[in-house]
C-alpha cells in the first residue's frame, strides 16, 4: 500500500492480533460485501482486508456505496486489485442481485447509513431508509445463501439519553429515546433495524450479529466529518482555536477505531444471533475534558497554539436530544467474543493526530 501511515500500519496489526486464531481461521478464503465502504468504519474495514488479504487469502470484498458524501480517493489503489470490486451502489434502490459476485458472500457488513448527525439532520429519510429498506433488501436476497455472518451497524444512540442509574448502560437498558426529534431518523431507525434483525434470526436462522458502537474516533475519519472527534482535529491542523458548541459538560467514553474493529470483527464471526454494546468503559470524560488532549497532543505534533473557547452552533438542533452522559458496558462482549480494548482517550487522541499528520489531503478529506 503506498502512502499508508505508519500509525495505520500499527493500527491494523493491532486489530488483527486482537483475533483469536479460530477467528483469523473463519476470515480465511472468505467473500465478504460490505455496504457503506466510502464511510469512517469502511475506510479502516476495507484497508484491514486489504493490508491482510494475503496472510487472509481473501477470494474477494465487495465494496459498496452510493458516495452521497463523496468519493475517496484513497479506493482507487484498492479498486486496482482484482479482489477488491468496488462499486456505486445505492442500497435504497439498486438492486444487489445485480452485483454478480454478491451472491458468493461468506460474510455481510451492513453500515451504508449516515452517522454523523448534522449530516443524517440534513439527510434524514435516506438515512432511514437505508437503516431500514436497505437492510430489508439485503436479508430478502440471503435468506436462503449459506451466509457464515452477517453484521448489522446499530448504535448505541438507540439508548437514548440514559437515566443515571443507566449508567454504564448495558445492552438491556430499553432506551429513553424521541420518536420525532432531529435525531429520530437516526435513532429509531436503527431501533428498527435491530427487530428486524432479530425477526430473520429467529425465522430463518440467519447469523446475524448486532453491534452498538460507543463513540468511535479515529484513523479514517474525515475532518469535515462534522462529529466532536473530527471538529477537534480539524481546529488542530487547521491552526485555530479548538471550538466547543456546548458548555463542555457532556460526558462519554471514546473508543479507538483499532479496538472497535476488533470488536465488530468478533461479532461478525460470531456465528449466530445476538447484540453487543462496542466500547470502552473509561475514562468517562467531558467534552471539555476531550479538548484537553487535542489541544495537549496538538501542541506536540503540530506546534498548536490555540485555545478552548465555547460558542452556540449555527444549527439550532445541535444540541437537541444530546444525551448528557454515554458511557457502555461491555462485560457481554468481554465474555462471549473475548473483546478487550486497550487503547484510552489520551493514546488514542495522540494516535489520530499523528496519523493525520502522516497523511495526504486526499485521505482526510473527500
Amino acid at each position: 500500500m503506498s502512502g499508508i501511515s505508519d500509525v495505520l500500519k500499527e493500527d491494523l496489526e493491532y486489530t488483527y492480533n486482537k483475533l483469536s486464531a479460530e477467528e483469523v481461521k473463519k476470515l480465511e478464503n472468505s467473500s465478504i460485501l460490505i455496504t457503506g465502504c466510502a464511510g469512517f468504519l469502511g475506510y479502516y474495514f476495507v484497508n484491514f482486508f486489504y493490508y491482510h488479504k494475503d496472510k487472509l487469502n481473501l477470494k474477494n470484498v465487495i465494496c459498496l456505496d452510493n458516495f452521497m458524501l463523496g468519493y475517496p480517493k484513497w479506493l482507487n489503489e484498492i479498486a486496482e486489485d482484482e479482489r477488491f470490486i468496488v462499486k456505486k451502489f445505492d442500497i435504497i434502490k439498486d438492486k444487489i442481485e445485480d452485483i454478480s459476485e454478491a451472491k458468493e458472500a461468506d460474510y455481510v457488513i451492513h453500515m451504508a447509513s449516515i452517522a454523523s448527525p448534522v449530516f443524517y439532520r440534513k439527510y434524514p429519510i435516506e438515512t432511514l431508509d437505508a437503516n431500514i429498506w436497505g437492510l430489508r433488501r439485503l436479508f430478502d436476497f440471503y435468506i436462503d445463501k449459506e451466509l457464515k455472518g452477517f453484521l448489522f451497524y446499530s448504535s448505541s444512540e438507540l439508548y437514548g439519553d440514559p437515566t443515571p442509574d443507566a449508567i454504564p448502560t448495558d445492552e438491556e437498558y430499553r432506551g429513553f429515546v424521541s420518536a420525532t426529534g432531529p435525531r429520530a431518523c437516526y435513532d429509531e431507525s436503527k431501533r428498527f433495524g435491530e427487530t428486524m434483525c432479530m425477526l430473520f434470526a429467529q425465522k430463518y436462522n440467519m447469523p446475524i450479529g448486532v453491534a452498538r458502537p460507543f463513540n468511535n474516533y479515529g484513523p479514517g475519519m474525515k475532518l469535515n466529518d462534522k462529529r466532536v472527534p473530527a471538529d477537534f482535529a480539524k481546529n488542530i491542523v487547521d491552526g485555530n482555536d479548538i471550538v466547543i458548541l456546548s458548555n463542555g459538560t457532556p460526558t462519554r467514553t471514546f473508543c479507538y477505531i483499532a479496538d472497535s474493529i476488533a470488536g465488530y470483527l468478533k461479532i461478525l464471526l460470531y456465528g449466530k444471533y445476538d447484540y453487543f454494546n462496542i466500547g470502552i468503559e473509561k475514562p468517562e470524560i467531558t467534552i471539555a475534558q476531550l479538548a484537553e488532549l487535542y489541544m495537549n497532543a496538538g501542541k506536540e505534533l503540530f506546534d498548536y497554539k490555540g485555545q478552548v473557547i465555547y460558542k452556540v452552533s449555527e444549527e439550532k438542533e445541535y444540541l437537541t436530544n444530546n444525551p448528557q452522559r454515554r458511557c457502555p458496558k461491555i462485560d457481554k462482549a468481554r465474555r462471549l467474543l473475548g473483546y478487550e480494548p486497550e487503547i484510552y482517550a489520551e493514546q488514542g487522541v495522540y494516535r489520530f493526530l499523528k496519523f493525520i499528520k502522516e497523511s495526504t489531503e486526499e485521505q482526510l478529506i473527500w
